[in-house]
């Protein structure tokens, strides 16, 4: 596998409970996060709702207190760039990890290492804020809290989760109003597909994100593809996994959609023109194999509504527009 490949594969794998390494298995070698939580300490602010002093429990159930909103915020994974620019405080960021880019500013801040966090240059910036996955960074936030930076750690595994997520970071950063304004928007996407596939035959959709990997049951992606008013093919086993050409014939899904991934020619799309029998699935047939864009599927951040009414689109293209 080539280093765009990779690259490319561990952006999609940074906010998931598992981790495809070099084309290997599925791997979790981090615990569960809890559900972060906020409990300010004084009277919230007329203008955003916002307190402080104000303490925090993160995923990892580490406690942090802020007396202000953090002015120097420093993200390790992109899901976390676009969370703090969406709640309006990205001016506040100055640092972020290599694969951070979006929105486009995100291009012109300086660069923190890429899935292994360079700790001296985090350091030098001096961030009262360092947004961070618990899953993807483990040893970076060990490091840093143990120079006394301050970490939030999360690893939301749902949609309802990155909404919440994004609210406890709009609190942190006193951009409640702006994060309330996220998370309704999310809401309301999530309605506007629920509400139009609800009455309509659920599909058979086959998810393929990485080259012979699929996402099973308990995955964000299976989440979506619910939401989205398909039934997974590969929904039998749990997690990210490894699944045979043989089984998705057998399967005979639908559909069939894939990430329209940066890396050119896509390695999925070659990968399932070379698998012999491929040619009977309905999918193949009916030319019903659709490609969605890559990012908002794969960051557990607030484009995740966008990624949602991709699926939804792919799977009921006569019910959602």
């Amino acid at each position: 596998m080539n280093h765009m490949l990779k690259t490319s594969l561990a952006i999609w794998l940074i906010a998931t409970l598992t981790l495809l390494a070099a084309c290997g298995g599925a791997v979790n070698n981090n615990k569960e996060s809890a559900a972060p939580t906020v409990a300010p300490s004084a009277s919230p602010s007329a203008e955003t709702g916002a307190a402080y002093p104000l303490t925090v429990t993160d995923g990892m159930d580490t406690k942090l207190t802020f007396e202000q909103a953090p002015e120097k915020i420093v993200t390790l994974v992109p899901s976390e760039t676009e969370v703090v620019f969406a709640v309006g405080a990205g001016k506040q960021v100055v640092g972020v990890d290599q694969y951070s880019n979006y929105p486009e500013e995100a291009n012109d801040i300086e660069k923190i290492g890429d899935m292994t966090t360079n700790i001296e240059a985090v350091v030098k910036l001096n961030p009262d804020l360092v947004l961070a996955s618990s899953s993807m960074n483990g040893d970076a936030i060990a490091k840093l809290r143990e120079l006394n930076i301050p970490v939030f750690a999360s690893d939301p595994k749902t949609y309802g989760e990155t909404i919440a997520h994004i609210e406890s970071v709009g609190q942190i950063l006193n951009r409640v109003k702006d994060a309330e304004t996220v998370a309704g928007h999310m809401r309301d996407v999530m309605n506007q597909v629920m509400n139009a596939v609800k009455d309509a035959p659920a599909k058979k959709v086959y998810l393929e994100f990485s080259p012979g990997y699929t996402a099973g049951s308990g995955t964000f992606l299976d989440e979506l593809l619910t939401m989205a008013g398909g039934t997974n093919v590969a929904g039998s086993k749990e997690g990210w996994y490894e699944v045979s050409a043989e089984e998705i014939v057998k399967q005979n899904p639908e559909i069939i959609i894939y990430p329209d991934m940066k890396v050119k020619p896509n390695p999925i799309v070659a990968a399932m023109d070379s698998r012999a029998g491929w040619n009977v699935i309905d999918a193949v047939k009916n030319k019903q194999v659709i490609a969605v864009a890559e990012d908002p599927l794969v960051r557990v951040g607030p484009r995740l509504a966008d990624g949602l009414l991709d699926l939804a689109k792919a799977v009921h293209p006569d019910l959602v527009k």
